[in-house]
């Protein structure tokens, strides 16, 4: 009976650590639907792209938000999650933007429709730093190679976006900066569709 009512008091003290304890928040880098254009205003292009896997930081590779708490000093949020692991998080709001800003299709197979050429688009990214009120900041090496021909630039992009309010605001400027990097290599990928490599990498 002792026995009884000790397994019933852990039970209890159990559940109700179980009810006060904080929530969790997830939180997604793909853009929402009202910040994703539904018509495109411009031609579609004349090529389509492959977004390979994206490369993410080994520390960064985790569920929870990890941000900088001054000097070298990080922490991992357990109550502020992505809703996906970061690498498909990252790879789906850059393929958004890619689509949106180019007009053109993300396609997986490599294997272009209606005789269209295909570019293959590489994304790593070598930092992605969030310090909540300050910045997000990304750094990335990325490569567009066309994949009929020799046609092929590797870039280096750093972007450091200023933070709002919150993990929200946090987040949205991560969304902002992979935007920003979809920008950049959206103005090279029209050029080397038609076999010309452009002399300079985008301006950061």
């Amino acid at each position: 009976m002792i026995r009884m009512r000790t397994l019933m008091a852990t039970c209890a003290a159990a559940a109700l650590a179980a009810c006060s304890s904080a929530p969790v928040h997830y939180y997604t880098l793909i853009p929402p639907p009202d910040n994703v254009q539904t018509t495109n205003v411009g031609p579609v292009a004349n090529f389509q792209f492959e977004l390979m896997p994206v490369g993410v930081p080994a520390q960064d590779d985790v569920p929870q938000l990890v941000v900088r708490q001054g000097g070298q000093s990080v922490a991992m949020l357990d109550g502020e999650r992505w809703i996906a692991p970061l690498a498909d998080e990252v790879r789906g709001a850059l393929s958004v933007d890619l689509s949106r800003q180019m007009n053109a299709q993300d396609i997986s197979s490599g294997i272009g429709v209606d005789g269209k050429p295909v570019l293959r688009i590489k994304v790593d990214l070598r930092r992605f730093d969030s310090s909540p009120g300050n910045y997000a900041l990304v750094e990335a090496t990325w490569t567009v190679r066309a994949l009929k021909g020799q046609t092929v630039l590797t870039c280096n992009s750093r972007i450091n976006q200023s933070v709002g309010q919150g993990y929200e605001g946090l987040v949205a400027a991560h969304q902002h900066a992979l935007s920003t990097l979809a920008g950049q290599i959206a103005t090279v990928a029209p050029a080397i569709a038609t076999g010309n490599v452009p002399t300079t990498c985008p301006a950061p």
